[in-house]
């Protein structure tokens, strides 16, 4: 796969014995020092091509200078680096990335202020870079415009920025979660509005960014991921609003990560009577978590779900649970490695419980409602109780096993009612919950169930109904909503049954529809009207962005760009777009006329380039059917993805995935917390994406 890579600056120069040598003029990003002469031991240097002027810096033909200084140059094309060596002493320069190793016995790491860059078909280099390098001093005469290099004089390499990495040491091991911060000399750069810290890879110079956040000062908690060992680099940098790099530090480290799970919510020889929020404290990041429920008195295990690593896991313990139990924590790396908490013993005492659900007290029954017995203890029987208040007659609306009953009382029904549930133990013994006072309304009631409001019609509809009176017929009728002018689309004697009904194209437009119900005890009774549309034309239905075999590269280059501005993880975003859209496959388009919405992520209402028409799911009456929904437009799909990124970057209720989107396992649970999704399982999905199509690279950057 070929992925585009995009690196955020960092300033980062050199206090030498001269002064650093700025030009006196705004030149372009890239531009031709005309007029400058280079100088190395007082002779006069041409180069070819000529040393580039780029944001006030002087930069050169690393090959040329090198050599002039006596120092060997070696470019390696597979890891696009330039080693330089003079000596004892020696400097590893990476293409686009300011991580400098130097060497003089140990290595020492640093940043440049510009990365080294490939222009005109050479390698440049700050000149200054290569002066520090190679330890000789340099000088700039304005008058002359001069720039002039000398061997015989040492210089020092002293950091440009007084920013500090605090609380870290060279060397130091880390072996568990920390907090990082940054210190300043003096104050933070100007126009200073993010710190990121990052871990690189000595090797490649690359690694992704493991904290992150507004406060300059702020202390910031870093999880590390557990396949990090060995040595690293950490980085620390100051970036703008437009994430462009102000400013940074760097340290050497060695990762060798203990793994510590702690199970919380509750502590040893507690008493649990009721629900407990379960818990994991974790020193490293875990792809998910499941908890692990001992009955030692009966020896039975209960192992959950896989859970959220950093959120509650309610149990509800039941009467079989009741005695000693043993509750273990148990956290999974990204290889599927399984770290258990010591287990805590709790006593589990909990009350026997038995209520009705389905119904709340002082409802009226209007519609079918489908009742259900709330228990925590094994039943083998279920009656479901209609309680007569003043005289406590009971009559048994159903009997099952243990499922739930649909109530739908009729007119003869009307008047306040006692609902209950009784139940039976595996024992024999009976109990019979609290009762729920409901009333029942004396009108007879229709539902129409086949169609809901505001669905377009767009071949045959099946056409069912349900009522609380026995009927003796049922006819659906077609209703103009202008005149009010009826007619008979469908119906028959058998009123339980389903009728078809197939629109012609002089139905095309807006009606009402309506079941009307002749009781077997005389009279009539009607549903509701339901506005619907008839479309008989073309519709268009959802259309690829790109082909499939595209769709990882084209996504993956508008996740690191934005990865560079807004810190949100290039693995994250990649993954929400792949299953947001099926791979690219299924991106909104209006139904009526084929409009793309380049919509990559389904984001309802008005865009750039106003909305197109496409399905949504509502209920009416307990079916599920189709609506039109407006859904954003816009001109192009990076818009989608700017306005998707400003949705989470932006919205009150993201504010806790914001503080941990740099990681893309954190920032999927998070996303899930926030109610970004229903699907119970959309955090798992997404790690499950990015683990397969190895995501985690898109995170790996430069600096």
């Amino acid at each position: 796969m070929h992925l585009n890579n995009f690196f955020s600056g960092r300033k980062l120069g050199f206090l030498l014995v001269m002064a650093l040598f700025f030009m006196c003029w705004n030149t372009a990003p890239a531009a031709e020092a005309v007029g400058i002469t280079l100088e190395i031991d007082g002779k006069r240097v041409v180069t070819d091509p000529a040393p580039l002027i780029i944001n006030d810096r002087t930069l050169v033909p690393v090959r040329v200078v090198s050599e002039k200084l006596g120092a060997q140059v070696e470019w390696r094309e597979e890891s696009r680096t330039v080693h330089i060596v003079k000596g004892n002493r020696s400097v590893l320069l990476r293409i686009d990335n300011r991580l400098v190793d130097y060497k003089e016995g140990e290595t020492a790491y640093s940043l440049c202020d510009v990365p080294p860059q490939i222009l005109n078909s050479r390698t440049f280099v700050p000149l200054r870079l290569v002066s520090n390098a190679l330890g000789v001093a340099v000088s700039w005469d304005g008058t002359s415009r001069t720039v002039s290099i000398d061997s015989g004089i040492t210089s020092e390499l002293t950091p440009f920025f007084q920013v500090f990495l605090l609380n870290i040491k060279p060397g130091q091991v880390v072996s568990s979660a920390m907090e990082l911060q940054v210190g300043f000399g003096d104050v933070p750069p100007e126009g200073s509005a993010e710190v990121r810290f990052q871990l690189l890879d000595p090797d490649t110079g690359k690694g992704p960014v493991i904290a992150r956040g507004s406060n300059i000062n702020g202390k910031y908690t870093w999880l590390p991921e557990l396949s990090d060992r060995g040595p690293r680099v950490l980085a620390a940098g100051i970036y703008d609003t437009r994430g462009r790099f102000l400013a940074g530090h760097v340290i050497p480290v060695e990762m060798a990560v203990v793994p510590r799970v702690v199970l919380t919510g509750v502590a040893n020889d507690q008493t649990v009577t009721g629900a407990v929020s379960l818990g994991a404290y974790l020193n490293f990041v875990a792809e998910y978590v499941k908890y692990e429920i001992t009955n030692q008195t009966s020896g039975k295990t209960f192992i959950t779900d896989e859970a959220d690593p950093q959120g509650a896991y309610n149990w509800s313990p039941e009467m079989t649970d009741n005695g000693t139990a043993a509750i273990r924590a148990i956290a999974y790396d990204a290889s599927g490695q399984a770290y258990y908490s010591p287990a805590v013993t709790v006593k589990v005492d909990v009350a026997r419980r038995l209520e009705l659900r389905g119904v709340s007290a002082g409802s009226v029954v209007e519609k079918p409602v489908t009742l259900w017995p709330f228990r925590n203890f094994p039943v083998t029987q279920v009656e479901y109780l209609l309680i007569a208040p003043q005289t406590g007659k009971e009559e048994v609306l159903a009997t099952t096993g243990y499922a739930g009953h649909t109530w739908f009382p009729g007119p003869e029904k009307a008047g306040t009612w006692q609902l209950a549930v009784r139940v039976k133990d595996t024992v024999g013994k009976t109990y019979t919950s609290d009762p729920v006072y409901v009333t029942v309304p004396a009108a007879p009631r229709l539902l129409l169930q086949a169609v809901g409001p505001n669905q377009v019609l767009t071949g045959e509809v099946k056409l069912k109904s349900l009522s609380n009176v026995a009927l003796s017929k049922i006819q659906y009728m077609l209703i103009n909503p202008k005149t009010g002018a009826k007619k008979v689309i469908a119906g028959g004697s058998a009123a339980d049954s389903e009728y078809s009904w197939t629109p012609q194209s002089t139905d095309s437009g807006s009606w009402n529809i309506q079941a009307v119900g002749s009781m077997a005890s005389g009279g009539t009774v009607l549903s509701e009207a339901v506005p619907v549309k008839v479309y008989l034309g073309k519709i268009y239905q959802a259309q690829p962005i790109i082909e499939k075999s595209q769709f990882l590269d084209f996504v993956s280059g508008l996740a690191v760009e934005s990865q560079a501005v807004t810190g949100m993880s290039a693995a994250l975003q990649a993954a929400q777009a792949i299953l947001e859209t099926g791979w690219g496959q299924s991106t909104p388009v209006d139904k009526y006329t084929g409009l793309l919405s380049n919509n990559l992520f389904g984001i309802k209402g008005q865009g750039p380039a106003g909305s197109v028409i496409s399905n949504t799911w509502e209920e009416y009456n307990g079916t599920t059917f189709r609506v039109d929904a407006n859904f954003r437009a816009y001109k192009n799909p990076a818009q989608s993805w700017a306005d998707h990124k400003s949705l989470l970057l932006n919205g009150s209720r993201y504010e806790s995935f914001r503080a941990v989107m740099n990681n893309s396992t954190l920032g999927a649970w998070a996303l899930k917390r926030a109610g970004y999704a229903t699907d119970s399982k959309y955090a798992l999905k997404l790690i499950d994406l990015i683990k397969r199509y190895d995501l985690k690279r898109l995170d790996e950057t430069g600096i």
